[in-house]
């Protein structure tokens, strides 16, 4: 890492300007996030209006996620080569006419291909990621870059702030006001950010020499990893609000704020995964994230079941499912993990790839991303094919299985799982 970002610690005026930087980045990022979270909410009565069944809303939901994690490589190579204040600054100012013409779509394939471009505030994340990094000593990138990660939680404010405005005043009216906030945060950004020179990638390091890092396995694994506690974050986040109105009948205001309760801790509490992270190392906190994960998601997986059993005494019905509370709970510690898990799969790309982070994180938010992008298409199919909702969690519960195995034979049975201060240390 250059040298000059480890002086932020002790040079109180650069301190200053990387504390700016973090905190104008991370308002930024919210605000993308909630715009590209956007039709989790107002998708629902889209959804009525042009009479879609779930695989239609789930590629609805979807869209945005698509044009968001195709565009993160180049995106994170660009923020190498030219600075993370003028690509996300050009990132927020092109979302904006794409957000208002929303609005004005009336047609599915409208939605469709308006929510691509929509889509393109999804990229942010790489480019942020490695823009706050840089203006922070190694010790402390895990932490920048779980406070810039705490942006997640856009997905929580759309939760709140998309169901009064659709209520109050009809769906067409959330991306006029969400355009309305791009700009706002389009300013705040461009006065209280700054670049440095001394961030940036040599011109002369090509495209294809920042891409030779995908021959490292290290790089699928992380993949993997991200496509669960990004992919999946994203895709319930899209689902959550729709399956709480369905599964329980629930007002679209109150579905919205318990599906608040997944989405609020697994973006604020990246943060918290940064410094824990920083302390125990990215291997010992993602090992603890995807076995709460399973023992969640294996709960969360079982349907609403109605047995009878003979008994001497004539036949017997029992009940056995979640009931909303028990099921919002499960759903809570869940995003807690996945807050955790998010931040360290980046903290094992700043310590195995330090000079290379804007890349590699790209790379592994594309995979992310892409998880966003099929899961939800991937629940509609399955609850249009077995009419069971909790179907969702049983295709999650399978992909936490890959990853535990995955890296059970890679690291677990090659290290300790504690090291001194977390690092994995060889046997």
């Amino acid at each position: 890492m250059s040298s000059v970002a480890s002086t932020a610690a002790v040079d109180p005026r650069r301190n200053r300007q990387a504390w700016s930087v973090l905190i104008v980045s991370t308002l930024a990022f919210t605000a993308c996030f909630m715009v590209w979270m956007m039709f989790g909410v107002i998708g629902i009565p889209i959804k009525k209006m042009l009479n879609l069944n779930s695989t239609q809303f789930g590629l609805l939901t979807a869209m945005p996620v698509l044009t968001g994690s195709l565009i993160r490589v180049p995106l994170g190579i660009w923020t190498d080569k030219y600075g993370g204040r003028i690509v996300l600054a050009t990132l927020l100012a092109l979302t904006i006419p794409a957000i208002w013409l929303m609005s004005y779509a009336t047609e599915y394939w409208h939605f469709l291909v308006i929510g691509l471009f929509v889509g393109l505030a999804g990229g942010s994340f790489s480019v942020g990621t490695p823009y706050v990094a840089r203006w922070f000593p190694k010790h402390r990138q895990g932490m920048a870059m779980g406070v810039y990660g705490a942006g997640n939680s856009g997905a929580a404010v759309n939760k709140f702030v998309a169901p009064v405005i659709l209520v109050a005043f009809g769906w067409q009216a959330v991306p006029q006001v969400y355009a309305a906030i791009m700009v706002g945060v389009l300013v705040l950004f461009w006065l209280f950010s700054a670049s440095d020179p001394a961030h940036l990638v040599p011109s002369n390091v090509k495209f294809t020499d920042q891409l030779k890092a995908l021959k490292d396995p290290r790089v699928l694994k992380y993949c993997q990893y991200y496509s669960i506690v990004f992919g999946g974050y994203v895709a319930l986040a899209l689902w959550m609000v729709q399956y709480y109105v369905g599964e329980y009948g629930l007002d679209i205001r109150v579905a919205a704020l318990l599906a608040a309760c997944f989405s609020l801790p697994g973006g604020v509490l990246r943060a918290i995964g940064g410094v824990l992270s920083d302390k125990y190392g990215a291997h010992s906190v993602t090992w603890w994230v995807m076995w709460v994960s399973w023992i969640c998601l294996f709960l969360l997986s079982y349907p609403q079941t109605d047995f009878t059993i003979l008994t001497v005494d004539g036949p017997k019905t029992f009940h056995i499912g979640l009931n909303v509370y028990t099921f919002t709970a499960l759903m809570f510690v869940l995003g807690i993990a996945w807050a955790f898990g998010k931040a360290s799969v980046f903290k094992y790309i700043s310590d195995d790839f330090p000079g290379n982070i804007g890349a590699i994180s790209g790379i592994v938010g594309l995979a992310g991303g892409l998880g966003g992008f099929i899961l939800p298409i991937l629940f509609g199919l399955l609850m249009d094919w077995t009419g069971i909702r909790s179907s969702a969690f049983m295709l999650m519960y399978g992909v936490v299985w890959v990853s535990l195995i995955w890296m059970y034979w890679t690291e677990v049975r090659r290290t300790d799982l504690m090291g001194p201060h977390g690092a994995p240390a060889q046997r």
